[in-house]
């Protein structure tokens, strides 16, 4: 059986802002919120909306299977993701060992990055309670499909949260493990994919209509925080702070690791 000893837990949050307006889809079936044609998603009980975990997940994990890149391999419903079939394949794959493989794997290891759903702020909640748009915390797009033979037009409406919105506290958790008695350090590494993946985001999209001007999103105010193993076994150990007030380009341009060592050990 392996033998997995965790090291320690960074913990990455902060804000993301919605540059433009941002569309993550809903169940159509189930609100009922005046003919939208594509409504986001949202909150059971509040009704407001938010960005689940998964999605914010799985589109970084997207956007590192085209950037290593890695073979599509695994279908999951009408998408393919990439997952390693072999041990040999998976102790060199970046983005198995950060998104983590099926259960059933006889090799998997814990998956490293752990990412919450994210809600509005505050600060944005009464910005759109104030605002008498005709649905509550959300604007309506139209766009017009256009026939390219007869130029009939085909409206249709999507919900969008509106630009300037921020949902915060974003909290994402990298785990340092160490495998087998080996030294945990070649999980530094995993670290920077991490911040190469969030700057791959900011200049792609998040959620649906993505080509069509929704979905651009920016992280402000990050902070890194570490949390050793003594951390959680001994009250009195305080986490340390490995930077603040942080955006993506400098989670990129700095290094780590020598602070997490030193906090860490051998």
């Amino acid at each position: 059986m392996p033998h997995i000893s965790l090291k320690g837990k960074v913990v990455i949050s902060g804000e993301i802002l919605a540059v433009t307006g941002l569309h993550i889809g809903g169940a159509t079936g189930g609100l009922d919120i005046g003919g939208v044609d594509l409504p986001v998603l949202r909150h059971p009980h509040t009704q407001e909306p938010y960005i689940p975990g998964s999605s914010l997940r799985g589109k970084l994990r997207s956007l590192l299977d085209r950037h290593i890149p890695t073979q599509l391999n695994q279908s999951i419903g009408q998408v393919t993701i990439h997952s390693c079939k072999r041990p040999q394949d998976y102790a060199q794959c970046v983005v198995c060992k950060i998104f983590g493989l099926p259960g059933e794997c006889d090799f998997a290891e814990p998956a490293r990055l752990i990412v919450r759903d994210v809600h509005l702020s505050l600060d944005s909640l009464q910005i759109l309670r104030s605002k008498k748009a005709g649905l509550p915390f959300t604007e309506v797009k139209t766009e017009v499909a256009i026939h390219r033979i007869t130029s009939a037009a085909t409206p249709r409406q999507h919900e969008r949260v509106p630009s300037g919105s921020v949902f915060a506290p974003c909290e994402m958790v990298f785990g340092i493990y160490s495998l087998n008695g080996d030294n945990y350090e070649a999980d530094l590494p995993l670290l920077r994919q991490i911040s190469n993946a969030l700057e791959l985001l900011e200049d792609d999209y998040l959620g649906g209509q993505g080509s069509r001007g929704s979905g651009k999103v920016k992280f402000r105010n990050l902070t890194l925080m570490l949390k050793s193993r003594q951390y959680y076994e001994d009250s009195t150990t305080p986490p340390v702070i490995l930077g603040a007030n942080l955006t993506v380009t400098d989670l990129r341009s700095a290094d780590y690791t020598a602070q997490i060592k030193q906090v860490l050990g051998g």
